[in-house]
């Protein structure tokens, strides 16, 4: 375990000296550390061994995503959205729901052996997006504010919208067939309920003892930055403790906080930040190193097709459709419904159907992997020269 751990270090500690450097090749962290988990696992040097020494790649996705969805919300300036809802609000509430549903008829096609929740599930795993891995674009100042702003919101947004939608559909794949559809349901609204429950109490709490111990000169800058992963992860545990949504109940976390705090809390946010962004290079690493070799012996024609699918007409036809009428040019609404890459919430939501034991979950499993790792490369090569396309067109 600790070599491992060594290896992971020393690999993250290498690539912050020289990370500006490999992203002006248009290179992004996640595929350096995909790369390298493949070359030092069973595929390549076979340092590492899925059932070895390895680390527990779920935990790590849990925690990573929690982190995420959490400082997503709480970064989310609902003002301003609020301001600028034309083209999130649109992508959210048109979009979304389209790729959802155009996701699960195409996987009921191509996969026959899929009942029809089951399909659906697919489609819901595969149309929440990753922010993190759209960063590239995201943070590029070239690319028009409005356009940076609406991926911005989606990608942080879409991840928790999923969440109760992907359970609504194990729910209903688990009620029929083991303990019929209304128990399902109402386990369902319970789990939901108690991570929104949790999420909303302990951060206004949280909230209220960070401002009454800064009034009082208790807590310095340091650890009142410090307070905000632990309380991300807290939530996220205690709602799994109490068998609800995690996930759920560390996005409801993060917009609760942010509103009792009533202040720009960014800046309290950046070493939960931070710690996402390590966390996830290690996971990553471990995608390379565990799940990819796993799920290549089941990766056929259909599940390639698929992931073609869902990266372009899945996705691009829907968000397309739902910005008509915005009177943003075609080359706009391309941009933004191109760049929908999938990351660590599809994987996440994985495991969560993994750990169901529904029937095609290993299907499911396999078509998230090689979607997740096509989107990887062509989104990270495509992000700069794309981004610098778009913007050379505005300043003609």
């Amino acid at each position: 375990m600790y070599f491992t751990l060594a290896c992971l270090a020393f690999v993250v500690f290498t690539y912050s000296l020289i990370s500006d450097r490999i992203e002006r090749l248009s290179l992004s962290g996640p595929i350096v550390f995909v790369a390298l988990g493949v070359a030092l696992g069973p595929l390549g040097l076979e340092w590492f061994s899925p059932t070895g020494d390895a680390f527990n790649g779920k935990a790590i996705i849990d925690i990573t995503l929690a982190l995420f969805l959490f400082v997503d919300a709480a970064n989310a300036n609902l003002r301003v959205l609020r301001g600028n809802w034309r083209l999130p609000g649109r992508m959210l509430l048109l979009g979304l729901p389209g790729s959802i549903f155009i996701g699960g008829a195409c996987a009921a096609l191509l996969f026959p052996t899929l009942s029809l929740y089951e399909a659906a599930i697919l489609g819901t795993i595969l149309a929440a997006t990753d922010a993190a891995l759209g960063k590239a674009v995201v943070t590029n100042q070239n690319v028009p504010s409005h356009l940076r702003e609406g991926l911005s919101a989606e990608s942080g947004l879409n991840d928790g919208l999923c969440v109760p939608v992907l359970l609504f559909f194990i729910a209903l794949e688990q009620g029929a067939a083991t303990r019929g559809e209304g128990l399902a349901l109402a386990l369902l609204s319970e789990e939901i309920g108690i991570g929104v429950l949790v999420g909303a109490v302990l951060s206004l709490i949280a909230a209220r003892a960070v401002l009454m111990a800064r009034a009082a000169g208790w807590l310095g800058p340091i650890w009142q930055r410090m307070s905000v992963p632990a309380l991300a992860i807290l939530i996220f545990a205690v709602a799994q403790a109490l068998h609800g949504s995690g996930y759920i109940a560390a996005f409801v976390g993060g917009l609760c906080f942010r509103g009792a705090m009533k202040q720009d809390v960014h800046s309290m946010l950046l070493p939960a930040e931070s710690a996402a962004e390590l966390l996830a290079m290690f996971a990553w690493m471990t995608f390379g190193m565990m799940l990819v070799p796993a799920a290549l012996p089941f990766i056929g024609w259909a599940e390639l097709l698929y992931a073609v699918l869902s990266l372009t007409v899945i996705r691009m036809l829907p968000i397309m459709l739902s910005l008509s009428g915005t009177g943003e040019p075609l080359s706009s609404r391309a941009f933004l419904a191109w760049f929908g890459p999938r990351g660590l919430a599809s994987l996440a939501f994985a495991t969560i159907v993994w750990s169901e034991q529904l029937p095609a979950s290993g299907t499911l499993m396999a078509v998230t992997i090689v979607t997740v790792g096509i989107s990887l490369v062509i989104h990270g090569i495509t992000a700069q020269p794309f981004a610098r396309r778009l913007a050379a067109s505005y300043t003609k």
